[in-house]
């Protein structure tokens, strides 16, 4: 394999269109830091980059243990997968794993050094998380918590850690503002679940989704769509923001075109389902993160 299609590889591994699931709480967090009056660029930047790399060290932790336990295969419908595709061995992949988290943990220790030892404990508690979702005596992922996981650290400690490096300051504003994001990011988890249920079962992961079945799947990402759009009327007449907090009331259309597109599509095709939530995930924490801003 050349140098390039080597590249090529490790890019698909990263899984770039979930990259946003990084950068939302970040971006709210700062923009809720921004509406309290306190924020410093670095921060957010460090912040932005260590979000990054754990999330591409989760998926990365992903395949490879996916792969291992033999829920990757030809069935599969989701986006091609790089161990089970060949393209990447087992022992590259655990050496990228090593390297992408402890680079996440060395950027980190500026946050710690200028914040305090709390950012640390978030950050190995973040970084063994992303481990212990496919990996483990006790695969999150595998055992129906894989939802409530990406919920907590996706949604509520990524957006109030991003407020705390500016504030140092764990309010009930900032865990309120972390509630859409949870509820947008672990919609993502949903889709992919959803589509995967017959593969999942029959590789002995036990999502949700499995667990649960597909009425539920469904109703569970429509309930979350709602409680995004909740919040901003509880931010408008709870913690006096300004009519400005209902921009994201501008992404309705798109909820009920996925909606719409969750009842309609199966297998395959539910991954232009996948790719429109995470967009939708983006747009909307960037009208959130304006809102919050003016």
């Amino acid at each position: 394999m050349t140098k390039e299609n080597k590249l090529n590889s490790w890019f698909l591994a990263s899984r770039p269109k979930t990259l946003l699931a990084a950068v939302v709480p970040v971006l709210v967090g700062s923009a809720l830091a921004i509406s309290v009056g306190e924020f410093f660029l670095p921060y957010s930047l460090v912040a932005l980059l260590c979000s990054i790399l754990i999330q591409i060290g989760t998926n990365f932790t992903n395949d490879l243990y996916d792969f291992l336990k033999g829920a990757d295969n030809i069935k599969r419908k989701g986006p091609r997968r790089v161990l089970a595709s060949g393209l990447i061995s087992v022992t590259e992949m655990k050496i990228a794993i090593v390297f992408i988290f402890g680079l996440a943990f060395l950027l980190g220790l500026y946050l710690v050094f200028s914040v305090g030892l709390l950012i640390l404990w978030v950050g190995i508690i973040s970084i063994i998380a992303g481990i212990a979702y496919t990996a483990g005596p006790f695969p999150l992922a595998y055992n129906g918590l894989g939802d409530l996981f990406v919920f907590i650290f996706f949604g509520i400690v990524g957006t109030m850690g991003t407020f705390y490096l500016h504030t140092q300051e764990i309010s009930l504003l900032s865990f309120v503002a972390s509630i859409p994001v949870g509820a947008l990011i672990t919609n993502i988890l949903i889709v992919n679940n959803y589509r995967d249920i017959e593969e999942d079962r029959e590789a002995n992961k036990r999502t949700l989704a499995v667990l649960l079945g597909r009425d539920f799947t469904r109703w569970q990402y429509i309930v979350l769509i709602f409680v995004c759009y909740l919040i901003s009327l509880v931010l408008n007449f709870q913690f006096n923001y300004s009519l400005w907090i209902f921009l994201p009331y501008l992404t309705l259309p798109i909820t009920i075109i996925l909606v719409r597109m969750l009842y309609k599509y199966t297998g395959e095709e539910l991954n232009k389902t996948l790719e429109l939530t995470a967009r939708f995930a983006g747009l909307y924490g960037l009208l959130f993160s304006i809102g919050l801003i003016i």
